[in-house]
């Protein structure tokens, strides 16, 4: 028989109330404990109704209440860079969709990671449709010289551009092997119209309300466009990359980048 993983979640909102459900649903994955800063109650109830688990403000606490072997954190840049490294040392893996994260964080954290043995991930996104649009992308970029994304999500997003966006940037550069060219403009009657520019690649970012996660990529070339797109219609669609790196995780020793390293498109 399978062993049972111990998941902590960390955030008690809209994204951890989906993913305990999701953990709830899986008979080999057990949630055993919320992490949350603005904890008022020491339990919070299972969204399945199973019964109620610990919540804490304080993560060594809660490490030491619940024993988790792998923490999912889906909260704030801030917040992540502070228990993050408290959970690696404490030998948990960390599975971690937080935007915004400095470079020189996840930099530090492989190396945590690597020196300890604690296998983790850290995406932009655990949807595997906007996971394989990356990979798309990545391939198309050596055909055409320009190229431009829109990226779409709800009002309460903290960054812009997307996390998303700027790994679908890297890789299409990667893809290319050089920037793309950047049309020139010469007026821009309303400033900030042609959106930022990484590498030759415009990115326009939209936020309202109606909208959870989507992403276009347009590239141009003589005569044609080609158009990669995704669409997150809501926040279950990034449930079954969790699940999937929750699992993986378990059998790593060091940090990977992108959920792409975890399903074979590296």
């Amino acid at each position: 028989m399978t062993d049972v993983i111990r998941v902590a979640v960390s955030g008690s909102g809209k994204m951890g109330q989906e993913v305990l459900a999701a953990l709830c649903r899986e008979p080999d994955l057990r949630p055993v404990g919320v992490l949350e800063r603005f904890a008022t109650t020491d339990s919070i109830a299972l969204p399945d109704g199973s019964g109620a688990v610990p919540m804490r403000a304080e993560a060594e606490t809660l490490f030491h209440l619940c024993a988790p072997q792998v923490l999912i954190d889906f909260t704030n840049a801030a917040w992540t860079e502070k228990i993050v490294p408290l959970a690696v040392d404490a030998g948990i893996r960390p599975v971690i969709g937080t935007t915004g994260l400095s470079p020189g964080f996840v930099d530090a954290l492989a190396v945590r990671c690597a020196d300890r043995k604690v296998g983790g991930l850290v995406t932009a996104n655990f949807a595997l449709g906007a996971v394989i649009l990356i990979h798309l992308a990545k391939i198309a970029a050596s055909f055409f010289d320009y190229a431009e994304i829109i990226e779409m999500h709800h009002e309460n997003k903290r960054d812009a551009p997307s996390g998303t966006a700027l790994q679908t940037v890297r890789a299409m550069r990667e893809g290319r092997g050089r920037p793309f060219e950047l049309p020139r403009t010469e007026r821009e009657t309303l400033p900030g119209t042609r959106g930022g520019s990484d590498e030759g690649v415009t990115v326009h970012s939209v936020r309202m309300p109606g909208m959870v996660a989507h992403q276009e990529v347009i590239f141009g070339g003589q005569g044609q466009t080609l158009t990669i797109r995704h669409d997150s219609i809501s926040r279950e669609s990034f449930m079954p990359g969790v699940l999937l790196a929750v699992r993986a995780v378990m059998e790593r020793h060091t940090l990977a980048r992108g959920l792409d390293d975890l399903i074979g498109l590296r």
